[in-house]
């Protein structure tokens, strides 16, 4: 049994416990502690500290984040403080840790675990994994082999960023009932379908929990579709999964600084939701009328 500690830090909480990577089960209680506000890379930092030494844990240690993560560095923040935009959080963390560190984005993590031990498991062939919440994350496994930071949910459908559209922010901010938003996550899964024709398609995040409200309204042309089994466990399993095959690979040397990339936010940010459009309104009120000047005699 190879047991490697998995960590998952999220908007909310940061959590993590030891899983058997033979058989995707924790092997200790999870443990959680809140993500410090604002979630700057220092006090993360000491949270991820904190998590090691809980389980005094000398091995391996994966990490998701929630943004864009290439051999190490975090590119993107587009829900936790800049500061992490070009940070080598790999490195920091195994500093701060003592411990050998691999980090990888939060959805790939979770597509990892479900591919291999939840609703993906026996599946050969293409599975497309998409988390629907205050974005929508993407992880895109073919044979279990990971490919790395799709964020699919920045694709735009026309003049519709993806997941300032389809989110489940988006359906809440923009007072959709369950078959309104059935019709745009349709529209966005056919999309999907088009370009990557997956095998089976995994729906996770806070909307699989609730799979009985949508799952019969969503159809398409070829590729099935099921919610999310693991649930809030994914993140962490993928996480150790992770580190243990990259545990003994040599991490590539860094000879220039990583690009940090610009993505958009998220669907409160957008345009095309009732908040943006109410906002607008409010703004254009408040312009006073100007009266028109009387002619001259």
């Amino acid at each position: 049994m190879s047991v490697i500690l998995g960590i998952d830090i999220g908007g909310s909480g940061i959590k993590g416990a030891p899983v058997d990577t033979a058989t995707g089960k924790l092997v200790g209680e999870r443990w959680r502690i809140p993500t410090p506000e604002g979630a700057k890379p220092a006090d993360v930092t000491r949270v991820i500290k904190q998590l090691v030494a809980h389980f005094q844990h000398a091995g391996p240690v994966g990490i998701t984040f929630p943004g864009i993560v290439q051999h190490g560095v975090t590119l993107s923040a587009a829900n936790v403080d800049k500061g992490w935009i070009g940070l080598d959080a790999d490195k920091l963390f195994t500093e701060a840790t003592g411990c050998d560190v691999y980090l990888l984005n939060d959805a790939d993590a979770a597509g990892l675990a479900e591919a291999k031990f939840g609703a993906g498991a026996g599946v050969r062939g293409t599975v497309m994994m998409l988390t629907f919440g205050t974005g929508i994350g993407s992880a895109l496994i073919h044979e279990g082999v990971l490919v790395p930071n799709t964020e699919l949910g920045h694709l735009w459908l026309r003049d519709k960023h993806a997941e300032s559209w389809a989110s489940d922010r988006a359906r809440e901010n923009d007072d959709l009932n369950w078959k309104q938003w059935s019709r745009r996550a349709t529209t966005y899964l056919q999309h999907l379908e088009l370009l990557f024709s997956p095998d089976l398609f995994i729906i996770g995040g806070g909307i699989s929990k609730k799979a009985d409200k949508w799952r019969d309204l969503i159809t398409l042309d070829r590729s099935p579709l099921v919610p999310a089994a693991l649930l809030n466990d994914a993140g962490i399993v993928g996480a150790a999964m992770f580190a243990e095959a990259q545990a003994g690979v040599e991490k590539p040397a860094r000879t220039s600084p990583a690009k940090p990339q610009h993505v958009e936010k998220s669907a409160t940010k957008k345009a095309g939701t009732k908040a943006t459009v109410k906002k607008a309104a409010a703004k254009k009120a408040t312009v006073k009328k100007v009266a028109p000047k009387k002619a001259s005699k």
